[in-house]
């Protein structure tokens, strides 16, 4: 009998970790969220849904494309919970990604999201690098109406291989993927990383930091 106690035990404790290891699915309808409401939690507070009205669930813009006159040569146009208040609680969002000839998205990953990209428009160079120590690199080119899956956490990036525009479609497993830029994060965080300590990292002259730092 004590052994049974323990292993349901072991097996609510098993369920309580795969719950908490994603977003917590609704227990209603919909939740959207009031962007105006100062509650601290972990998304966004709902509104009344007495108030809530179709525009709460809707986003216009993404046939429009993104202006790729930056350095990188790309453009991200979310769709998450900041431009859809009804997507809140409902563990989805979505990109359009625009890319100059030979422009690129630049090492990112999404720390609370797999995503599925699609190429609506150009070929694209993919790929995805896996956790330390193999840090193998995953990469394919993709062709118009390819689909490929960067997998949560893992760093990840597109480049245009191709003579003319690119566009991509992108779907994420949460309201609010996040992203982390790894060049921005090293080089261009606030307060800066010391420059001995990227440095040593890189294995580079101080120098080499200093200049990159002073790009960002």
């Amino acid at each position: 009998m004590a052994n049974h106690i323990v292993l349901l035990s072991l097996v609510a404790l098993s369920f309580c970790y795969l719950a908490f290891a994603f977003e917590p699915s609704p227990l209603q309808d919909f939740c959207v969220a009031d962007l105006t409401s100062s509650a601290r939690v972990n998304g966004l507070a709902c509104k009344n849904p007495m108030t809530v009205q179709a525009n709460d669930f809707f986003f216009s813009g993404l046939h429009i494309a993104g202006n790729t006159s930056n350095p990188v040569g790309s453009r991200v146009t979310p769709v998450n919970v900041a431009q859809i208040p009804g997507l809140n609680t409902l563990g989805i969002s979505m990109v359009r990604i625009d890319y100059a000839p030979w422009g690129i998205n630049p090492p990112h990953t999404h720390p609370r999201a797999s995503e599925i990209l699609t190429v609506v428009e150009g070929s694209l160079l993919v790929g995805f690098v896996t956790s330390n120590p193999d840090n193998r690199l995953i990469t394919k080119v993709l062709q118009k109406g390819d689909v490929f899956v960067f997998p949560v956490g893992l760093v990840h990036f597109q480049q245009n291989v191709g003579y003319g525009n690119a566009v991509a479609i992108a779907g994420l497993n949460s309201q609010n993927p996040g992203v982390i830029t790894i060049a921005n994060a090293v080089f261009g965080s606030n307060p800066a990383i010391a420059g001995d300590i990227i440095t040593k990292a890189f294995q580079v002259d101080k120098k080499i930091v200093e200049h990159i730092q002073s790009k960002f």
